[in-house]
């Protein structure tokens, strides 16, 4: 019976949500796009937000298929140029709920520019990271997520740079929503994107996923299976990790583990389209 009811639960939210004919998806067997596409749609459900509230906007690489999908207000923009037009969406329109679907590469490397500055503004839109460690569209090349001393087309004896700590990078630089979960850990990260949408401010949710074509295969770690059990392994819940001594935590960071769930939230930061608000009542009063 449970099953038959998740069943059902599945085909309302398709048909709620999806755009009639696209699925199946073309995806490769594996890939984890489709559950952070699934979570996104869920977390929108879980908000209760009408169709016509809601605008996604991707850029260009495997998870800006997403917006293809999606049965809202959708725009599949330019590599890396995902954040500029949707903060044109979100201020043309600032009632619109405005969520960004962005691969590694497209938002921490040709896009990272735009990532730091939208920080900056703390503009209301809630970025989905689908972070696959590697450029999958093109071929598997490395990107700033690429993890060091891993394999890519573009470094077939290893890489030696080490990867953005995307989320630290983010906050830095002015977010005032940083999560992280896993498409294992699928009620975690729908509830981390949910919380994003409702927060007012710039969120980012990065979305640990796994390429088992062209980041699995060169890395040699096993299939999707395998790859989906290395995030079980690996995703340690916030409220673990912050019980864990500083040595724990070197040690579970030199094992490659890392933290999951809401990571930080500060909400006394005004929000961009609030703050340019006051700037033109400030114009129209002459002062």
């Amino acid at each position: 019976m449970r099953g038959e009811k998740t069943m059902s639960e599945m085909e309302n939210l398709i048909n709620k949500y999806f755009r009639p004919g696209r699925l199946p998806h073309i995806w490769c067997p594996g890939c984890g796009n489709g559950v952070i596409t699934g979570a996104i749609v869920k977390a929108i459900d879980k908000q209760g937000l009408a169709k016509d509230d809601v605008a996604v906007i991707s850029g260009i690489g495997c998870s800006s298929r997403s917006s293809g999908y999606l049965d809202f207000n959708t725009a599949n923009t330019l590599h890396g140029r995902a954040l500029p037009i949707a903060t044109g969406v979100k201020m043309a329109n600032p009632a619109l709920n405005v969520i960004v679907c962005s691969g590694d590469g497209d938002c921490t490397a040709i896009g990272g520019n735009h990532l730091i500055h939208a920080a900056r503004r703390n503009i209301d839109l809630t970025l989905v990271v689908f972070n696959n460690s590697i450029y999958g569209m093109t071929g598997g090349q490395y990107s700033p997520m690429t993890p060091m001393h891993s394999k890519a087309t573009t470094a077939p004896y290893y890489t030696v740079e080490p990867s953005f700590n995307l989320l630290d990078l983010a906050k830095a630089a002015g977010a005032t929503y940083v999560a992280r979960a896993t498409t294992y850990h699928v009620p975690v990260l729908v509830d981390v994107i949910a919380k994003g949408i409702a927060h007012k401010g710039f969120s980012i949710i990065e979305a640990v996923s796994a390429c088992p074509i062209s980041f699995g295969r060169q890395n040699k770690m096993g299939g999707p299976a395998q790859m989906m059990a290395w995030q079980r392994d690996h995703g340690v819940m916030k409220a673990v990790w912050d019980r864990m001594d500083e040595d724990k935590k070197a040690e579970a960071i030199a094992a490659g583990k890392f933290p999951i769930g809401v990571l930080y939230e500060n909400n006394d930061v005004m929000e961009y389209t609030k703050a340019y608000d006051q700037i033109i009542q400030r114009a129209q009063e002459g002062k």
